[in-house]
């Protein structure tokens, strides 16, 4: 299951880094607030080279995250993390996304409709 999220950075944790049966990792959490009548803070966390690509954007960028849910069990808990796998920053907090911008009024009439030509419509 693959699900995206559309915020603002709020702010990017320090590095965690480890060593494990299989080698080195390292992972790195981030907070972000979504938009809307009731923004949420979301945590979020990137592991292994996508730390790499949480370097490119800093707080209040707007970013685009995909992730993906993953909850493990231990000591009869549940614990629950949201994998970032793709990490898409933008401009700064302000920027808007060119889908909700209305496109500018036409400068000219539409073809046909001027007062000298209006007589000659056969309705």
């Amino acid at each position: 299951m693959s699900l995206e999220i559309q915020g603002r950075l709020v702010k990017v944790m320090p590095q965690v880094k480890g060593e494990g049966k299989n080698g080195g990792w390292v992972k790195q959490d981030f907070v972000i607030e979504t938009a809307g009548d009731y923004p949420k803070k979301v945590c979020l966390t990137a592991w292994g080279d996508k730390v790499a690509n949480l370097a490119r954007v800093k707080p209040g960028d707007v970013v685009k995250v995909s992730f993906e849910p993953s909850s493990r069990e231990y000591n009869e808990r549940w614990f629950t993390e949201l994998r970032a796998w793709k990490i898409d920053g933008s401009s700064s907090a302000g920027a808007s996304s060119p889908a909700n911008e209305m496109p500018p009024p036409p400068n000219e009439e539409p073809f046909g409709l001027n007062e000298e030509n209006g007589g000659d419509l056969p309705f």
